[in-house]
């Protein structure tokens, strides 16, 4: 998946990387991207990351931010 690979590379602590990854799972569910070998997976894991270094702690909040931020795109 997208996103493990993008954390791998960022040095996050444990609660972080799971609030990312509940993000992350939640953005996907909520755009119907089933395939996780999809290209579209890696611009959510990129978006989730930005969105997430902003500094909110909210799962799902920052799955409605990027999700804003991709439908702009």
């Amino acid at each position: 998946m997208a996103i493990y690979l993008h954390l791998q590379t960022h040095v996050m602590g444990p609660k972080e990387v799971s609030r990312i990854t509940d993000a992350y799972e939640k953005t996907l569910r909520t755009l119907c991207v089933k395939d996780r070998d999809d290209p579209l997976t890696e611009m959510i894991a990129k978006t989730i990351i930005k969105v997430a270094q902003t500094g909110i702690k909210d799962p799902a909040q920052i799955s409605v931010l990027a999700i804003k931020e991709l439908e702009t795109r």
